[in-house]
Order: C-alpha cells, then structure tokens, then sequence
C-alpha cells in the first residue's frame, strides 16, 4: 500500500461553479501508478466547496450557479456575520451545502468517474482569490 499527500494550489476564479478535474490531476501524477485506491480532495476553505457533476455542458456549471446565488441571497435581513460584505455568509452556505471534501475511486491509474462526471470547485466568493486543495492518494500500487 502507498500514501501520497500534497497541496494543491488552484488559481483564483471568479464567483461561480468550476470544472477543476484536470489541475487536480496534473498535481497528482503519482496516481498512474495505483492500480486500486482512493482519492480523498479536501478543500481547506469556508467559503469555496467541492462536488462531483457534469463536466461537459457548461450550462450546468452556470445554472448551479445560478440556483445557488437565488437559493441563498445576499443581503438577507437574517445574516449577522455581515463584516466580510454581503457575498461572504452566503459563501459559508453555500460550502455547507455542497461541501468541502470528496472521495473518489481509482482503478488501474485512472478516477473511477463517470462517463460525464468531473470535479468541480464551487467559488462563492466574488474576490475568493486561490484555493489551497489537500490532495490524498492512497491504494496498491503494481
């Protein structure tokens, strides 16, 4: 068995739903060489998120989006924690909603996704500036 842990620095992006499937993958190129493992992504932020859906239609990326900032508005008159601006407490939501890890199978040097499936990092920050990914390989190797 083999264990490889490493940070994963992703750029900064504007507010909205993004397809980070392949910098999480160039970070890791260890990952070819596991036959059968896990993948286990966290992301070390309260206001960012990360899932699993589409990677091909970026409509579905924009609708997310869309839905998350109608389903969680800014400037409710309910929000105390206001001192960040008005994106930052729908942000935490957000990330409380979706969440902020993920675990994936590997089989024979590959994510075991879905055909259509990709990993996404959902920015709900308007200015969220890079995110920082704590990226854990585990599996047998062969």
């Amino acid at each position: 068995m083999s264990w490889q842990q490493i940070e994963v620095r992703l750029k900064a992006r504007p507010r909205g739903v993004h397809l980070v499937t392949r910098e999480v993958l160039e970070a890791l190129p260890r990952l070819r060489e596991v036959k059968i493992g896990l993948l286990h992504v966290f992301i070390a932020h309260t206001s960012a998120s990360l899932s699993v859906n589409e990677n091909a239609d970026p409509d579905v990326r924009a609708d997310m989006r869309r839905w998350l900032d109608q389903a969680v508005p800014e400037n409710a008159p309910y929000f105390a924690h206001t001192t960040e601006g008005p994106d930052d407490m729908p942000a935490h939501l957000k990330s409380v909603l979706l969440g902020t890890e993920l675990t994936i199978p590997i089989r024979d040097g590959r994510l075991a996704l879905g055909t259509w499936q990709g990993i996404y990092l959902g920015e709900h920050r308007d200015a969220g500036g890079a995110r920082t990914l704590i990226a854990t390989v585990w599996g047998e190797t062969g």
